[in-house]
């Protein structure tokens, strides 16, 4: 059994998950503490095994999303198998999955089934499109519910190409919208006594991040397009071109476009009819963008991120991933670990975990990630099966 301190000690998930979103999901609990348990089919197991990029013939991809689970290849249309599966279950607090709706019905292995076997086993869901619902049975991926769910179209400049989000947030977001409802879940059951099914899916989910674009529309009637790197409804809240390159500037109130028209040493700015509220900035934002980037490209970067720092204005450069990594406020949370491997030639970096607690240790190290079927005659004497 594989220990791990933090709020859900002590719970165990059977992950029957593959590639992102489901095993997103599971790493959020595992690095909460839960135990999981990766059933993986036989032969090629998930098949993020096989995605790039490599690091010592491994997956890095799938090192990084399962790191500190445990693994067993079962075959749940073999009846041997299906005696080991059953045996998990009998220990579980919580099944995810993340095939198509219906698939797991087929080999017996549903919600209601489930639920009248195991009643106060959670099962949790994530599919492309729910249990329910005309598009239930469709399969998908993550370009696929960005494209549906509208956040492609808010995404780029406009007049350019369809452009994707540069991580998978559908995946992403249906993995952590689940995490939440396992948690609810067991917290429920400890009122009720009973589990419960958590249903997700990720086109949901993308309707659920749309947030302003959604108000937006509500109020004019009119679909939002993209805006490049520039807020909707706040001015100035976006990119700014400086001598050297560019920085942000979030100044999201009056009091701050005051701080600011002073460090850009443009006062005049403050008492412009054009710029007196954030109504009118919105309404004259490329006015505005003019008068502020002829002053920021006199400067350097680091002038002025120095010059918005000491006046008190929200500020930051665009990092690349090697400068958000190296970070010396992302290192000091502990948001970059690494995942020691006796298998692999060095330490593997990957993100740590954002959820802080009082209450448990943050490690800077990882458990690895599993080989498939790694710890099979471990669980089996363990379930009192035997060697297997």
């Amino acid at each position: 059994m594989m220990d791990a301190a933090g709020p859900l000690s002590g719970v165990t998930v059977i992950d029957m998950t593959r590639v992102l979103a489901g095993p997103y999901c599971t790493m959020v609990l595992r690095d909460l503490g839960a135990r999981v348990i990766k059933v993986e089919p036989p032969g090629p197991g998930d098949d993020a095994r096989g995605f790039g990029p490599f690091i010592d013939g491994r997956s890095a991809y799938f090192l990084s999303l399962n790191r500190g689970k445990e693994s067993i290849a079962l075959d749940l249309k073999n009846a041997d198998d299906r005696t080991v599966f059953e045996a998990l279950l009998n220990r579980a607090d919580v099944l995810v999955e993340n095939y198509r709706a219906g698939t797991l019905e087929k080999l017996g292995y549903g919600w209601e089934a489930l639920h009248a076997t195991y009643p106060t086993l959670i099962y949790a869901a994530v599919s492309g499109f729910g249990q329910t619902g005309p598009y239930a049975a469709r399969a998908a991926y993550d370009m696929v519910v960005q494209g549906m769910g509208g956040i492609m179209s808010v995404t780029g400049w406009p007049g350019g190409e369809p452009t994707r989000v540069g991580t998978s947030v559908g995946d992403i977001t249906a993995g952590l919208f689940t995490a939440i409802g396992v948690c609810a879940s067991l917290k429920d059951r400890e009122r009720t006594g009973e589990g419960a099914m958590v249903d997700v899916g990720m086109l949901d989910c993308q309707i659920a991040i749309l947030e302003n674009a959604i108000a937006r529309y509500a109020v004019s009637g009119q679909a939002p397009g993209p805006l490049g790197a520039r807020h909707p409804s706040i001015t100035p809240f976006e990119s700014y071109r400086a001598a050297d390159g560019h920085v942000i500037i979030a100044a999201g109130n009056d009091k701050l476009f005051a701080k600011l028209a002073h460090a850009l040493g443009l006062p005049g700015l403050i008492d412009d009819p054009r710029f007196a509220d954030n109504q009118a900035r919105n309404a004259n934002v490329d006015a505005l963008k003019a008068e502020m980037e002829a002053a920021l490209t006199g400067e350097s970067v680091d002038h002025w991120l120095a010059a918005l720092e000491e006046a008190g204005v929200p500020s930051g450069p665009i990092n690349d991933v090697a400068q958000a990594l190296d970070d010396p406020q992302v290192r000091a949370r502990n948001m970059v670990v690494e995942m020691l491997d006796p298998g692999l030639a060095r330490p593997l970096i990957m993100a740590g975990n954002p959820i802080k607690s009082s209450a448990y240790p943050d490690p800077s190290t990882r458990p690895p990630a599993p080989a498939l079927d790694q710890h099979r005659a471990a669980l089996l004497r363990e379930l009192g099966l035997g060697e297997g």
